[in-house]
């Protein structure tokens, strides 16, 4: 067989599967979403200019053009702006509806354009679960802002009060008469007048926001089925090469000799590059190593494999994994510093009549999305344009220009669809790279990394202990509570020490809610190796599976239904105050604690619902193995029963789940289901199979075929969501599903078998 590759287009793979979406309710927004028509036609422009104050529509463009995020043209047709990334959880199906139901337009009339990274949009980092909670109130006021200025027009016109006349279905009436004009009659009228304040319009009645909490179609299904979603891959440039970089295989390491000839004797391969060698902080710039620029992603890689480079490690080449866990368990066996403080723990333990103890342990996990990064860069006369399939445009944008030595207005980035992310695409190595390879060779470079690249050079979940204890009176309940946790920090990635600080912990530590009268919570040292990076729900993942198994420990131990002991540690429904919670304060993900308190009312409610929908009571009746396990994230409540079960050979699988969400208000109800059940599979593959390991500062795993993860035939049978009602704020979504489904499971294998798990993944000792 030839080595020259067979080059096969996605899009057109897709379409000779003739896939066709006919008859499903995808589609009643009008939207350039051929993933934007700046990534299918790439520009021309030379040297992209500074954004206006309305980066996507231009200032000068007929109409009402208020703010960067919304624009009313004379035909009626009103364009807004997303200004998240969309990976698949349906940002752009949501905050686009947001806006138009507080305009009162037509949604057949509007168009949705993706935002290019511009600090005139504000935050842009699509992470931490935020798109929706941190900004709800800010997009309803951008889409006020249009209305009223709309309806101002109007009532200028028609010489009535404002507060006589209302805007819906694209229309402004006047509710004397029944007098009616079209939002693109009164575009240019509204245009000219002074633009009121976000703080001074007013916004709906949750009453009139008719979409909102209904059921919405996805916007870029069809774009997705058909292949006409363009990812970062699918970006194509005249002349453009196609790099792969030989990265070292320790962070920290650098090249002392390769041969560029070999690599430059394969067809298809143009230039050898050595990159420069990072420094500390690590933050997000590129590895190092040396880049193949070839005509086509085989060549590239085929001239790597030729290139025999020889490395210095470095530093980091002391890192162990067994060893490094032996050194995180030492130091959970020491007292640590003291962040959380209820009572007198130390007393109530030595008093307790029993004491009990656990000490867990998770392992560094990878990000492994679908789509493995990649980015395309243009160069040209002093200016750089990028395409990427990034969470965070800016920081792209800042790193980019930080690389080239440029100032940011000389750099422009395109955001593509994502194929997933889960916190990695927000780190913007990936498209450093792209940027200054392609000032270096003078042509169109695309950085296309390989999912061994993305494996073993990722900024990794942080490894961590945790040990647990708790005091007991004669009658089995709880007078103490301590905590300890040991994990490298992800500021270790920006140069901060190791410990964990109150953004880290307050994580499913400092807002635990506990009617404990003695808690204390203590961060231990750690120290970092490796690139620490966020991952879908963070540190909530390892503190969720050792507080949520410990409580079921304690419940065994006490042999008490673990739901009746749960609901005993959590307390009557409160607000818990931060005197009660034992801390000054608490970070809270960003958010107000008066707006979101951590609410044990909530969390108790979520707990009893997924327990009454999963028939909890009626398990050992009905022969069932059921785990329980709960958590408050992202300032949402989430509560999971796990079903598992063994087959002939022995095999345990989770066969069923069930999931409760209380995320305040919901903008997409279908949006939540998925990301709900996407969080089960998400979670199984932590619970089964997440592990990066490293030996020699070197990640052992490479592939799918190292690195498991939970195919369909091992998903669950069934997975009902339930979504509570709720008028409050929005909380998050797409993190919060993930924390409580491990310990779910873990809990329910030890109900099956009555052996308990405290380190994962379980693979290591089980038969899956």
């Amino acid at each position: 067989m030839s080595d020259r590759p067979m080059l096969i287009a996605r899009r057109s793979f897709l379409a000779g599967l003739n896939l066709s979406v006919g008859g499903l309710a995808l589609g009643f927004f009008s939207t350039d979403s051929e993933a934007q028509k700046a990534t299918n036609e790439p520009s021309g422009s030379a040297s992209p200019k500074p954004k206006t104050s309305s980066p996507e529509v231009e200032k000068s463009a007929p109409g009402l053009n208020p703010n960067v995020f919304v624009h009313v043209a004379p035909d009626g047709l009103v364009t807004i702006v997303c200004h998240r990334s969309e990976m698949g959880q349906g940002i752009r199906s949501s905050l686009p509806v947001l806006i138009a139901d507080e305009i009162g337009a037509d949604m057949a009339r509007v168009k949705i354009v993706q935002a290019d990274g511009d600090k005139a949009y504000g935050d842009q980092n699509t992470d931490g679960s935020n798109s929706v909670r941190g900004i709800y109130e800010d997009m309803r006021r951008v889409g006020a802002t249009v209305r009223t200025m709309l309806v101002a027009a109007a009532a200028k016109r028609w010489k009535v009060s404002p507060d006589d006349c209302v805007a819906a279905d694209h229309v402004v009436t006047h509710k004397g008469s029944q007098r009616k004009l079209a939002f693109g009659e009164l575009a240019l009228e509204a245009g000219k007048l002074p633009v009121p304040k976000p703080t001074d319009v007013k916004l709906r009645p949750k009453s009139e926001l008719r979409r909102v909490g209904q059921a919405l179609p996805l916007l870029d299904g069809p774009a997705y089925v058909t292949g006409k979603a363009v990812f970062g891959a699918d970006v194509k440039l005249p002349g453009m090469l196609t790099a792969v970089i030989a990265r070292p295989p320790v962070v920290g390491g650098r090249v002392t000799k390769y041969d560029a000839n070999r690599a430059l004797a394969i067809p298809g391969v143009k230039k050898v590059i050595e990159l420069p060698v990072p420094k500390k902080p690590y933050v997000f710039q590129p590895w190092g190593g040396v880049a193949v620029l070839a005509e086509n992603t085989w060549a590239a890689m085929k001239g790597r494999a030729e290139l025999e480079i020889t490395w210095e490690n470095g530093e980091n080449a002391v890192y162990d994994s067994e060893q490094y866990k032996q050194t995180l368990i030492a130091s959970i066996q020491a007292p640590g510093t003291p962040v959380r403080n209820v009572g007198d723990v130390d007393s109530a333990l030595a008093k307790a009549a029993r004491v009990i103890e656990a000490d867990y342990h998770i392992p560094h996990l990878p990000h492994v999305p679908m789509e493995p990064p990649v980015a395309v860069a243009r160069f040209e006369n002093g200016a750089c344009e990028v395409w990427a399939p990034t969470q965070n445009p800016q920081a792209a944008r800042t790193e980019a220009a930080r690389v080239l030595g440029l100032g940011e207005d000389k750099v422009q980035v395109h955001v593509t669809f994502l194929g997933g992310g889960f916190g990695r695409k927000s780190k913007a190595d990936f498209v450093s790279e792209a940027a200054w390879l392609a000032r270096e060779v003078g042509v169109p470079v695309r950085v296309q990394w390989t999912r061994e690249d993305d494996v073993q050079h990722d900024f990794y979940h942080s490894v961590s202990a945790q040990r647990l204890s708790a005091g007991l009176d004669a009658q089995g309940k709880v007078v103490a509570w301590r905590h300890r946790t040991a994990f490298p920090s992800i500021g270790t990635l920006f140069g901060a020490p190791g410990k964990p600080g109150a953004g880290d912990l307050q994580q499913g530590v400092l807002d635990l809610a506990l009617s404990v009268p003695n808690v204390r919570a203590e961060a231990c040292d750690a120290t970092a190796y490796t690139r620490i990076g966020w991952l879908r729900s963070v540190y909530n993942i390892f503190h969720a599976f050792s507080v949520n198994s410990f409580i079921d420990e304690l419940a065994h131990a006490r042999a008490e239904d673990p739901r009746d002991v749960r609901l005993e540690l959590i307390g009557p429904p409160r607000v818990a105050t931060l005197k009660e919670l034992g801390i000054e304060k608490l970070p809270n993900y960003g958010m107000s604690v008066e707006q979101h308190p951590v609410d044990a009312g909530r969390l108790r409610r979520v707990v009893e619902r997924v327990t009454e929908l999963s028939r909890w009571s009626d398990r050992k009746k009905d022969g069932r193995a059921l785990g329980l396990a709960a958590h408050r994230s992202f300032l949402s409540y989430v509560a999971v029963v796990a079903s598992v079960v063994r087959n002939k050979s022995g095999k345990i699988s989770v066969d069923e789940a069930w999931v409760v969400v209380d995320a305040g208000t919901v903008i997409n109800p279908d949006r939540v289901r998925s990301q709900m059940e996407g969080s089960v599979v998400f979670g199984m593959s932590i619970a089964f199979h997440g592990a990066i390991t490293m030996k020699g500062g070197v990640t052992q795993q490479s592939n799918f075929r190292d690195f498991k993860l939970v195919r369909i035939g091992d998903a669950p049978r069934k997975i009902h969501v339930d979504i509570i009602q709720s008028d409050g704020p929005p909380g998050g979504i797409g993190e919060p599903g993930v924390p409580p489904v491990a310990p779910a499971i873990a809990n329910a294998i030890f109900a099956l078998t009555g052996k308990r798990y405290r380190e994962l993944p379980l693979s290591r000792e089980l038969h899956v």
